[in-house]
């Protein structure tokens, strides 16, 4: 199961405290109490494994390590390991404590997010001339502690949308090696699937239904993988009896989520075109060419239409779409 939103606490380590000491050797009396080192800090690092959340799952709470207590003959204490937690790139980080965001899009990015505390001072540091032997030293500092929802967004070069048995899975694990769940009943899909097709990812939302903005079905839950997703295929059943009416609710649950998924790049696929007679067939696409021109039957068993498809996204991978005068012919 795909873990896409998660809360944890995250402390940083405690600087070591500082020692007193005096060096017990003649001619060279004094205080030689060294620092303590630093508390280790805290870093979430992008990777491209969307199933990095995982490790979450069962641990809620992380450390990093605390600095050394300061030694003798002025030694500083060890600083304490920094600790690194990976995480998807496309998450949120929400800092819950100071509502502050901050997001990874780049793998290998790194940010630090909880800073270690400083080492105490030993009495070494505390000696003057009016103060030869000083029998002082100070704690380390506490380390921070935030808590930190994390919430995966997937960056997807295409998004499959659509109501549920509409054929995304079925289309993406037939351009791509995903192995998406397929079965004949609503909500198959219960988790985001990522495929490549060449140099294209593609992202197959779970189906969303009326009401899917306000939390019904699966909710808003994956409506947010679909905001870091450039261009939208939308999946439109040719055996439903009424297209055009799927293809609104569709678009009325995006805008209302969130009005910029209005705006993105799409493409409307009546799919499993094999299944509807060609009259029918031809009466639909006309019905949903009127809300969008680039309206195109699809089915995974017709060559002809999965090579226009194809066309598509490879004009889409070079960079040469032409908005306008798109066509599979």
């Amino acid at each position: 199961m795909l873990i896409d939103d998660v809360t944890i606490t995250v402390t940083a380590g405690s600087g070591g405290d500082g020692l007193v000491s005096f060096n017990k050797n003649k001619m060279s009396l004094g205080p030689t109490g060294g620092d303590g080192g630093n508390g280790g800090d805290v870093y979430f690092k992008g990777v491209s494994n969307i199933g990095a959340l995982s490790q979450f799952r069962g641990i809620k709470t992380f450390s990093a390590d605390n600095g050394r207590r300061g030694g003798g003959q002025r030694k500083t204490g060890n600083d304490g390991d920094d600790l690194i937690l990976s995480i998807p790139i496309g998450t949120v980080i929400h800092n819950l404590d100071k509502n502050e965001d901050f997001e990874i899009n780049c793998v290998g990015e790194t940010l630090l997010m909880t800073r270690g505390g400083k080492g105490g001072h030993g009495n070494f540091f505390f000696r003057s001339s009016r103060n030869t032997t000083p029998k002082q030293a100070t704690k380390g500092e506490k380390g921070d502690q935030f808590r930190f929802r994390l919430e995966l967004k997937l960056i997807a070069d295409i998004g499959f949308v659509g109501f549920p048995n509409a054929g995304k899975s079925t289309l993406l694990n037939a351009l791509t090696e995903s192995q998406s769940k397929v079965a004949n009943y609503p909500f198959t899909t219960l988790e985001p699937y990522l495929g490549v097709y060449y140099e294209l990812i593609i992202a197959d939302i779970p189906g969303l239904i009326e009401g899917a903005s306000v939390g019904k079905g699966l909710g808003t839950k994956f409506l947010r993988h679909i905001e870091r997703t450039n261009i939208l295929f939308h999946l439109i059943s040719a055996e439903s009896a009424d297209p055009k009416k799927d293809y609104r609710t569709i678009r009325t649950e995006l805008g209302k989520y969130n009005k910029n998924l209005l705006k993105k790049e799409e493409y409307v696929f009546l799919s499993k075109c094999d299944n509807v007679d060609q009259s029918s067939l031809k009466k639909k696409i006309g019905i949903l060419k009127k809300l969008n021109p680039r309206c195109y039957p699809l089915s995974i068993l017709d060559d002809k239409t999965m090579t226009g498809l194809r066309k598509i996204l490879n004009k889409i991978k070079t960079g040469k779409v032409d908005k306008k005068q798109l066509s599979m012919e």
